[in-house]
């Protein structure tokens, strides 16, 4: 049977099996072994991992037995900025901060202004430049430690980048571009050149890298690590989690270029507004059918949202699954529970996204 999904870089669509996509990526699943390795050195647990939003990695063993070693890890991960930050970006960002908490690991959070520019006919450098302060507002927001966190904006930051860039660049040729991404001959060189900058952040410290990210960009980190060793580093490890699905479910990811996505700045009727409207949902034709049968959590995007991110709560979560799958929790009432799940995260979040504007320097990678 042919695969009825896409996962690139630039377009997600379908509904994705992770299982086939782990065996077409040549990643490897998290294992529960692995898992209860990672969560005793860390010290806790993360709901993220019990759940499986995080399900595959490459060389993470590396990075536990680099922090056991004592020579440490450190975490890089980023955002291309081609509009405002939705929910789905959070996930690894989110993630990242909790294992800067329990690792005590730098962290470098890489904007991507050139990338997007090239990549969206439609956006100038100014405007990417522009979404690219606005997603790091969201970033600080979420409380990294300024002394082991630095932004790096791929324009303004460019000296720093580019002779790590280069070294990446001469290993790498149109041939293996175009066998990963498909470039022809009339993509434009910035996108050809682009996976070299994306690397370079790979390699700022002496020590190997973990990256937190979604599943679809592990391309470009495919080809860091068939160079990293050419240049005598570490393979940069990395941790991927699902995507998270658009509004209208049940295939795709949350984009903005679909409508599917809210926002950090969405404000709370808007959120009511959009969940209440848009929501794919896996309850019935009608509330007594719903009563009888009961609905489907596995297809419902509110429920899956709250999987994902918005209900930490194992027990929580199992109540709300059980009672939507016994049809005594209606599709409206599941969709009222996230509503308040969103709007009280993104009340806290814009609070702290407005003090960020008075916070960026301690952020920025030249404080260093």
């Amino acid at each position: 049977m042919p695969d009825n999904f896409v996962v690139t870089p630039w377009r997600v669509e379908g509904e994705i099996d992770y299982d086939r996509l782990t065996e077409q990526f040549g990643t490897t699943k998290l294992t529960d072994e692995l898992l209860d390795r990672l969560r005793k050195i860390a010290g806790e647990d993360h709901f993220m991992l019990r759940r499986r939003i995080f399900f595959s990695h490459r060389d993470l063993n590396m990075i536990l037995d680099s922090h056991e070693s004592g020579k440490g890890f450190f975490l890089y991960t980023g955002r291309g900025p081609s509009g405002h930050t939705h929910i789905g970006h959070l996930i690894p960002w989110v993630f990242a901060k909790w294992l800067q908490d329990r690792f005590g690991a730098n962290m470098y959070f890489q904007l991507t202004d050139d990338e997007k520019f090239y990549s969206q006919n439609n956006m100038t450098l100014d405007e990417t430049r522009g979404f690219a302060y606005e997603n790091a507002l969201d970033f600080v927001a979420l409380g990294f430690d300024p002394a082991k966190t630095s932004i790096v904006i791929d324009t303004e930051d460019i000296s720093t980048l580019y002779p790590l860039a280069a070294q990446v660049a001469k290993k790498l040729n149109f041939s293996n571009m175009k066998a990963v991404f498909g470039f022809t001959n009339e993509t434009n060189i910035g996108m050809i050149f682009y996976t070299s900058l994306q690397s370079a952040p790979c390699f700022l410290e002496d020590k190997p890298v973990l990256i937190p990210l979604g599943v679809d960009q592990d391309p470009h980190f495919r080809l860091t690590r068939d160079v990293a060793p050419k240049l005598g580093r570490p393979k940069p490890a990395l941790l991927h989690n699902i995507m998270v699905p658009a509004l209208g479910g049940p295939g795709g990811k949350m984009s903005g270029s679909s409508g599917g996505a809210i926002y950090t700045t969405d404000d709370p009727g808007t959120v009511k507004k959009k969940i209440n409207k848009y929501a794919f949902s896996g309850g019935k034709a009608d509330v007594e059918e719903h009563r009888k049968l009961g609905g489907d959590p596995e297809v419902d995007v509110s429920y899956q949202y709250l999987r994902i991110f918005f209900e930490p709560d194992d027990a929580r979560l199992r109540k709300i699954h059980d009672e939507y799958r016994s049809g005594s929790l209606l599709t409206g009432e599941l969709k009222g529970i996230l509503i308040e799940k969103i709007n009280t995260f993104l009340a806290r979040h814009q609070e702290a996204r407005e003090r960020a504007k008075d916070r960026m320097g301690e952020f920025r990678l030249a404080k260093n």
